[in-house]
């Protein structure tokens, strides 16, 4: 009997769209990063993208548990000497909603060329309209 081996090429990706209003940041991420992985279908191949395409839209309507508005820290470098720096999740709402998704999703992918390419099918707005009308997405409850 032989394994069968999905290939890029021959699989089928829908377009889905998921609502974030009112939706916790973490149990949002985890579903939507299996989508763009594609577990959540049978002919899943880990070194092959067989994933779905994922908009998500209302991203400034995010909700996070507890305390974590003003207590969870995002950093980043800027590659010079003291050039750590450092925003709270309130902050990057205020400043950029898509982006505090994004970064949820980017972090629970593999950390490879994989990751990145399954990373530019997830698609993120500001807001309940997406140009995405042509693709005829699906409405994916979570």
């Amino acid at each position: 009997m032989k394994t069968f081996v999905a290939k890029e090429h021959e699989v089928e990706k829908k377009w889905l769209v998921v609502d974030a209003k009112d939706k916790i940041l973490g149990r949002l991420a985890t579903q939507i990063a299996v989508r763009l992985r594609g577990k959540h279908k049978p002919i899943f191949t880990p070194h092959a993208d067989t994933g779905d395409f994922v908009v998500v839209v209302n991203a400034e309507k995010i909700a996070l548990t507890g305390r974590k508005w003003d207590q969870k820290i995002y950093y980043h470098h800027s590659r010079y000497p003291g050039g750590l720096k450092q925003i709270s999740a309130k902050k990057l709402l205020e400043k950029k909603p898509e982006e505090l998704v994004r970064l949820a999703v980017k972090r629970m992918l593999p950390k490879n060329s994989l990751g990145r390419r399954q990373l530019k099918k997830l698609k993120i707005y500001v807001g309940s309209e997406h140009p995405h009308e042509a693709q005829n997405p699906q409405i994916m409850e979570i």
